[in-house]
């Protein structure tokens, strides 16, 4: 039994850490266990951004106690939440907040499993049709034999973590026979995976023991000669004023991993959101911190400095908090506005172009936030405010803002972007917002749309043994084609969709995909279909070499 009988605050920042740490190693594993075998599977990004803002907030605070750790915690789960499971993941902490709110005494068993119990029914509550099967299901039946155990041996922690992961592997296993198509797929619920993950660290930490790599980089792609794109608006407190950039290259001697890791934990004694990305030869430095002049001596210690880049947040908040301030006094708030999220430049350049206000970025493989979806709201001065979510994973987060926003949102369940396109062009500037609101939701309804895209993985889904690599048709989401050609597949799933009361076709390509060979596709179309327009647009999309919609 362990001697551990409580948890304080410091040991549960610990465990928060090493859960964000084990998840964010864990990620991709996470990510291939996605229902269909397409190569935007973004679970465990979703959920290790959302526990990376979690840590972000927690590790901001200093002194604090066990109930003011939870909700930082939940805090910053919530503002950086992204998709349908950083969203219910929020939740979960927004509950297990609240069952411990005002605590000042160290968490004991039985407080630690209510509150997962309460965080569980928050989740629940916060989803408007609930599935079993799902990070629900594995959060909910956790909590309940927590629940169970922590009576049974009320000040053992070591056989109530045991239990909570050994429950969970258990309805883990059994996500498949509640959702025929996770069982179709051959595989568990991804969402209940990761939270188990989350789990496994906090047990990890509640050891003693360390999990490898729990330096979490926040720009792992990036390269050296890339910026970073450091947003210094809308922070609610400034703990480090100077935002201090640099190159260090030409290195003394080559870098060792170990000597890179050095220098990125002396950088976090200074201060916060440091990133140091690159190589033994070139790294790109970033760091907020009271003392830019020690931040540029820890660099001068490895190599010669280029690049150098110092602000003053502090005086850009100033500036910008006086900016709007006096345009928000000078405008008078229009009719309405519109916030769309887009798939690819493409897409975007579209949406602009008929009138939306605000375009953000995101789509399969990386989820706008709740926070990004908040800003590109706040910065529209209306009287309601049509959202596009433009992808089902997004809903639940676009939901979340017109909740949490004083603002008039009207939030239309747009699943891609052709619904949100058709959406947009109904809309008219001279009708009631109700009258808008059904008019769009209506115009996006009508859309039927196809993917085309290449499998990642080899599965069997009906009637279809799909091997890696090859390409595949999905129809309104539901793979029906599977093919080695992108035309003849494309050419098969429009053939399932075309009716003869259809009298449009719009091709959008992909950022992967020659333009010649789309206007090819779009002449066959034409051939084809007749009594259809067939336009062809550049959408930019990744992963995707075609979204095809139909009206």
């Amino acid at each position: 039994m362990s001697e551990i009988k409580a948890i304080d605050a410091l040991l549960f920042r610990e465990m928060v850490n090493a859960g964000s740490a084990l998840l964010d190693k864990n990620r991709e594993a996470v990510n291939q266990l996605n229902v269909f075998p397409v190569p935007d599977g973004d679970t465990g990004t979703n959920m290790s951004m959302t526990m990376i803002s979690a840590v972000r907030e927690l590790n901001g605070k200093e002194n604090i106690t066990v109930g003011e750790a939870v909700g930082a915690v939940a805090k910053g789960a919530l503002r950086g939440a992204r998709g349908n499971s950083g969203v219910i993941l929020s939740q979960l902490y927004r509950g297990f907040s609240k069952s411990l709110e005002g605590l000042e005494e160290p968490i004991t068993p039985r407080q630690f499993a209510a509150a997962l119990k309460n965080g569980a029914d928050t989740a629940y509550k916060a989803v408007m049709k609930p599935k079993e099967g799902t990070i629900l299901t594995v959060a909910r039946v956790v909590a309940d034999d927590a629940i169970a155990q922590a009576e049974r041996e009320p000040e053992d922690f070591d056989a109530l973590f045991r239990t909570i992961l050994s429950s969970g592997e258990i309805i883990l296993a059994k996500t498949q026979e509640m959702l025929p198509q996770l069982k179709a797929a051959g595989v568990i619920d991804a969402g209940g995976r990761g939270l188990l993950i989350v789990y496994a660290g906090y047990y990890t930490a509640f050891k003693g023991e360390h999990i490898e790599g729990t330096v979490i980089e926040l720009s792992k792609d990036a390269s050296p000669e890339g910026g970073f794109a450091d947003d210094h608006e809308g922070q609610e407190e400034i703990k480090f004023a100077y935002c201090t950039e640099y190159f260090v290259q030409n290195p003394y001697n080559t870098l060792t991993d170990t000597e890179i890791d050095t220098f990125r934990r002396k950088l976090s004694r200074i201060g916060d959101c440091v990133l140091v990305v690159g190589d033994n030869a070139v790294l790109k430095v970033h760091v907020h911190t009271n003392d830019p002049g020690k931040a540029l001596q820890y660099g001068l210690m490895l190599g010669e400095l280029a690049g150098i880049k110092i602000d003053n947040m502090i005086q850009q908040r100033r500036d910008n908090d006086a900016k709007k301030a006096e345009e928000s006094a000078q405008a008078e708030p229009k009719d309405f506005g519109m916030v769309s999220v887009s798939l690819g430049a493409g897409f975007s350049s579209i949406f602009k172009d008929l009138g939306v206000d605000a375009v953000v970025e995101g789509g399969q493989t990386m989820n706008p936030s709740i926070e990004d979806l908040a800003k590109a709201v706040e910065g529209i001065n209306a009287k309601t405010i049509f959202m596009l979510p433009n992808n089902g994973n997004v809903i639940l987060a676009a939901q979340q803002v017109a909740l949490l926003s004083d603002k008039n949102i009207v939030v239309l369940p747009t699943k891609n972007v052709a619904m949100g396109l058709a959406a947009v062009v109904a809309f008219q500037p001279d009708f009631s917002a109700e009258d808008n609101e059904s008019r769009m939701n209506e115009a996006a309804e009508r859309v039927r749309t196809g993917t085309i895209t290449y499998a990642v993985r080899d599965t069997h889904m009906e009637e279809l043994d799909i091997k890696e690599g090859s390409i595949i048709g999905l129809r309104n989401g539901e793979v029906t084609v599977n093919g080695l050609s992108i035309e003849e597949t494309a050419l098969e799933l429009m053939n399932q969709i075309v009716t003869d009361d259809d009298v449009l076709i719009t091709v959008y390509y992909g950022d992967g995909t020659k333009p010649e060979d789309a206007e090819a596709l779009g002449e066959k179309l034409a051939e084809i279909y007749p009594m259809c327009d067939v336009e062809v647009q550049n959408g930019g999309q990744p992963l995707y070499y075609y979204l095809l919609s139909v009206e």
